[in-house]
C-alpha cells in the first residue's frame, strides 16, 4: 500500500495504475487503494476463489470512497497458463475423457469468472454504487498468447471477447488475429 501510494503521488496521473498481486496481501490492499482513490490493476489471479476475493475487496473499497467515479480498476486473469498445469495433469490421468478437455480448463475458468462478475456488478448489489457514479472493476484476460502449438493461436482471443473486458495480447497473437481471427461475442 505505502508502495503504490508513493507510485502515485510520484506519477501524478489519473489514467495511472498501479499493479498488486492477488496475494494475501494484495487483495486487501486492492480495497484500502480503491477507498484512498488510486486505481489499481490486481493481476496475477488464476481462480474463481481470487476473482471473488479482489471483487469484493474493490466492491468495498469504493464504497468507501466520497467520489467513487474517479476511481477505476482491473482484475487480471492469467489464462493460458492454467491451460499448461491442466493439461500436463489431464495427460496425467489419460482417459479419453480427461484428454478431451484438454485446452478448454482455461476458458471454462475465465467463463466462470465472467458470470460472477456479472453477478456483481450487473446486479442490484452494485446499483447503489452505480448511482455515486462508481465504475466496474472490469476483467483483463493476460497470458493469451497460445501455449500450446497444437491450439488455434488465436484461440484465447476468440473465446474471451464480451463486454466490459479486456485483453492483453501479444504481438504474435496480434498479428495472427489481424490475420484470422474472428471478431464476435463469445462471452
Amino acid at each position: 500500500v505505502a508502495e503504490a501510494r508513493h507510485l502515485w503521488q510520484v506519477v501524478a496521473r489519473p489514467n495511472v495504475m498501479i499493479k498488486v498481486p492477488a496475494t494475501r496481501e494484495g487483495v486487501p490492499a486492492d480495497g484500502t487503494l480503491a477507498a484512498e482513490g488510486i486505481n489499481v490493476n490486481i493481476t496475477l489471479m488464476f481462480s474463481l476463489g481470487h476473482y471473488e476475493a479482489v471483487a469484493q475487496a474493490y466492491l468495498r473499497g469504493i464504497d468507501r470512497h466520497p467520489k467513487p467515479h474517479q476511481v477505476t480498476s482491473v482484475a487480471s486473469l492469467f489464462v493460458s497458463r492454467l491451460d499448461v498445469v491442466a493439461d500436463r495433469l489431464l495427460e496425467e490421468i489419460g482417459s479419453p475423457e480427461a484428454l478431451s478437455l484438454r485446452g478448454r480448463i482455461a476458458i471454462a475458468n475465465a467463463r466462470r469468472v465472467y458470470r460472477r462478475f456479472g453477478e456483481l456488478f450487473d446486479g442490484e448489489s452494485f446499483a447503489a454504487l452505480e448511482r455515486r457514479g462508481a465504475r466496474v472493476q472490469r476483467p483483463l484476460w493476460a497470458s493469451t498468447g497460445t501455449k500450446n502449438a497444437s491450439y488455434s493461436d488465436v484461440l484465447y482471443i476468440e473465446e474471451l471477447i464480451g463486454p466490459d473486458t479486456i485483453t492483453t495480447i501479444p504481438p504474435a497473437t496480434l498479428d495472427a488475429f489481424r490475420d484470422h481471427g474472428r471478431v464476435r461475442v463469445t462471452l
